[in-house]
């Protein structure tokens, strides 16, 4: 069986295949362009590591065929001293640069806040002097009793003026 009718059969994509057999080390037989060949055996061993994924098991702590849960490790090469002391000059410096920039972070919250403590004095100050106007207004819209109220002559009816004709204003008649 080919990559694709595995996956079909799994209910996973061919590339999901490919990774597990990878990952795993699982023994499969290649065909003459490379591509994996299945057979019932390693069918069972695809349905295993499904079922254990599919019960929330990681990839690297899957077991098959009781086989050891593989664990992923970086081996490297013995450091030489230099190397030691490059990384121990490099570890030493993100030290210094973490501290400085906590130093920066710390003095901007020192500003911000006395910014924020200036702006409340402001914000008090303003709100005084709005009350202060408020105060002023209501004192000078009060309203006058009637009977304070002085009454000055009233207006006579004036007397109509008769519309002089044309000719009376042009001769003075």
């Amino acid at each position: 069986m080919n990559t694709s009718a595995a996956a079909k059969l799994l209910g996973v994509s061919p590339s999901t295949i490919q990774r597990w057999v990878k990952q795993l080390g699982l023994r499969t037989e290649r065909n003459e362009l490379g591509h994996y060949l299945f057979t019932e055996e390693d069918i069972n061993l695809l349905k295993q590591v499904q079922d254990q994924l599919n019960q929330g098991i990681i990839l690297q702590d899957v077991t098959v065929n009781g086989k050891k849960a593989r664990k992923g490790t970086v081996q490297g090469e013995p450091a030489e001293p230099a190397m030691e002391k490059i990384y121990l000059k490099i570890s030493e410096l993100e030290q210094r640069l973490n501290g400085k920039a906590d130093d920066v972070v710390s003095y901007q919250l020192l500003q911000h806040r006395s910014e924020i403590e200036e702006l409340q004095k402001e914000n008090a100050r303003l709100l005084k002097r709005i009350e202060v106007l408020e105060a002023r207004t209501a004192v000078k819209s009060r309203s006058i009793p009637a009977d304070t109220l002085l009454v000055f002559d009233q207006e006579k009816p004036r007397k109509k003026l008769k519309k002089k004709n044309i000719f009376t204003m042009l001769f003075g008649f």
